[in-house]
């Protein structure tokens, strides 16, 4: 019969160490079984970092918000002069008038009341068109802003120089119209107040437009000073408001107009104002 063998309870060391099996064929090892001892905690996750608003685009921001352009209302007796005296324009009623131009009309020294003038408008344009320093994250931050502000700036009137020959190029029509409008024109370099529709008004009741009129019969006339041209105005008065630069005639058309205007504005405020004899 076989020899009977010999069994031994196998003896159990940790799970770290291998483990040795006897049987009737020989000796067995068994491979180490290794298990998890202990728990792990997964790192923390790196905080996020938080967004900075880049350095550019906030003076980006503080730059557009200085450069925006100042409105001016113009009202009756202003002149570009005036204004750019007003507002410490740099370059004088000439930078005025080029940001204006299309506004204004070929002619700067005709402004009527009531139009809004730009003040400041190139020098905003002008620094937005300069290149910027800003990184290339932070030029990516700020192009929506960019476009927005390039948008409006494309949009707005693009102010130009006016050739010098220009204004010596504006002519007026020999009729009641052009000499309305041409006075009008030596009036806002004098300052003198009044507008097309007041002129209008009153010429058609003193004269009916006729240059030529003249009253030969009321108290003025009786004194030898009879009423004359397109605003009736006697000798005297049309040498005391005559307007320097117009003709001394007192039956040319503008400078008739003129020296009433003048007359009125320093009698009652402007020609506006006038609604019957004066």
């Amino acid at each position: 019969m076989p020899a009977q063998g010999k069994h031994r309870r196998p003896k159990y060391t940790s799970l770290g160490r291998g483990l040795a099996a006897v049987t009737t064929g020989g000796a067995v090892l068994a491979l180490p079984v290794i298990g998890a001892t202990s728990a792990f905690a997964a790192p923390a996750p790196a905080a996020a970092p938080q967004a900075v608003a880049p350095a550019a685009v906030v003076a980006q921001a503080n730059s557009a918000a200085k450069a925006a352009p100042a409105k001016h209302s113009v009202v009756a007796g202003e002149t570009l002069s005036k204004i750019a005296r007003q507002h410490s324009v740099s370059g004088g009623w000439e930078k005025l008038y080029e940001g204006n131009r299309k506004i204004v009309g070929s002619n700067p020294d005709l402004i009527h009341p009531g139009i809004k003038l730009v003040i400041g408008a190139k020098s905003a344009a002008s620094s937005d068109d300069k290149p910027s320093k800003a990184s290339p994250s932070a030029a990516r931050g700020a192009s929506a802003d960019r476009a927005d502000r390039s948008e409006r700036i494309d949009a707005a009137p693009v102010a130009k120089a006016a050739p010098a020959a220009e204004k010596a190029a504006v002519t007026y029509t020999n009729d009641l119209d052009g000499w309305i409008k041409e006075s009008l024109a030596v009036m806002a370099e004098q300052g003198i107040p009044g507008t097309y529709e007041g002129i209008h008004r009153n010429i058609m009741r003193e004269s009916s437009g006729n240059p030529a009129a003249i009253n030969n019969w009321d108290s003025n006339a009786v004194k030898g000073t009879p009423s004359k041209g397109l605003l009736q105005v006697i000798d005297p008065t049309f040498q005391a408001y005559h307007v320097p630069g117009t003709s001394t005639d007192s039956y040319d058309p503008v400078a008739n107009i003129t020296a009433a205007c003048n007359y009125a504005a320093d009698r009652y405020g402007s020609i506006d104002n006038v609604f019957g004899a004066y």
